[in-house]
């Protein structure tokens, strides 16, 4: 078993860290710049780069065209080396989406190595993905739901039964009030909603944005190292084979 002292163990978690900040801002400028048709990114908070907030546009041609609907896209703090979470804000009914609005998606899931999960190496998280990947991915869950590991189980046998025309219409009307109360939504942040593929297409080319004056110190967290949390345990796990030792000579590190 390999053995780190505590500043060891300060030092790489702060140069994960650094890293997250660093790759966050690089994306979300590229992404407000260079955005992705039928999405908008920003800050849910200006102080905290680790939690995005997304516009997602329903696609045309798929069920949810004409919709609006908005995610929290929250960053671990080994970003990439560790994937995000994305849940939906307001209703959306969806094989692959929880209730609660968490999306289920393998690309969102760490590698686990465990063949029952039933997902392959290639369909989860790896840190050459980014948040584009992700859109992109969430767009294919829209327009294809996976009823094989549903997330919403009766979501699921609506889609079933939409898909055998043994009841369109149930799930059909599901989505309809989805869209319909998300509209509403839209008009109360004054957005318009792209009804029509060339709208859709249009959207993605707003005007180019300053590019964002903070630095990594600007989002820098000073309490995420207080060595009296659980930060540690990333490092104490077996699996890791790595043990953490208490280590009374400070790192002498400051990243800001």
């Amino acid at each position: 078993m390999d053995v780190i002292s505590k500043s060891a163990a300060h030092n790489r978690i702060q140069a994960q860290y650094r890293t997250a900040i660093k790759s966050l801002q690089s994306e979300l400028e590229d992404l407000m710049n260079n955005p992705i048709e039928g999405f908008r990114v920003s800050l849910l908070n200006d102080a905290n780069i680790f939690e995005w907030l997304v516009i997602i546009f329903g696609p045309p041609d798929t069920l949810y065209a004409g919709g609006y609907f908005k995610a929290k896209m929250k960053f671990p703090k080994d970003y990439p080396f560790g994937p995000p979470s994305l849940t939906f804000i307001n209703s959306i009914w969806h094989p692959n989406i929880y209730k609660t609005g968490e999306v289920c998606i393998s690309i969102l899931h760490a590698p686990l190595h465990d063949p029952r999960s039933g997902e392959l190496p290639s369909e989860v998280w790896k840190p050459i993905h980014t948040v584009s990947t992700v859109l992109i991915s969430i767009i294919s869950l829209l327009s294809e739901p996976n009823t094989s590991s549903p997330a919403n189980v009766e979501a699921s046998l609506m889609y079933r039964r939409y898909l055998t025309k043994s009841d369109k219409d149930e799930y059909l009307t599901v989505i309809k009030k989805n869209i319909r109360d998300s509209k509403i939504e839209a008009k109360k942040d004054g957005i318009s909603i792209p009804t029509t593929l060339k709208e859709y297409l249009a959207s993605k080319s707003p005007e180019k944005i300053e590019k964002p004056k903070k630095t990594v110190c600007d989002f820098y967290d000073d309490d995420y190292f207080d060595f009296d949390n659980t930060t540690l345990e990333l490092y104490e796990e077996d699996e890791d084979n790595v043990k953490v030792i208490d280590d009374p000579v400070d790192s002498g590190t400051e990243m800001c």
